[in-house]
């Protein structure tokens, strides 16, 4: 488990999720498996438009050290984050 600190929100990577976190809830968190496929990616309401997910996809390619890919199905909010049409 690796934890860091921001300025609101504590980053905590342990076995396939990374979870953004503050001391009153959690801001979001990113599922994935080592071949690159997130299976999950969630934004707490309060904290979205704020490019949050952005920043949990760009934490596991660099943990990874390869392209993601979501895995099916893909929600309409997921297909934008990925620019998929």
């Amino acid at each position: 488990m690796i934890n860091n600190s921001n300025d609101f929100y504590e980053t905590t990577q342990m076995d396939g999720v990374i979870t953004f976190k503050n001391k009153n809830t959690t801001i979001g968190f990113i599922r994935f498996n080592d071949n690159g496929e997130v299976e999950y990616i969630f934004v707490n309401p309060t904290f979205r438009k704020q490019g949050m997910a952005k920043k949990l996809l760009k934490l596991t390619r660099k943990k990874l050290g390869k392209d993601l890919t979501p895995q099916d199905p893909i929600s309409p909010l997921g297909k934008k984050l990925f620019n998929i049409t």
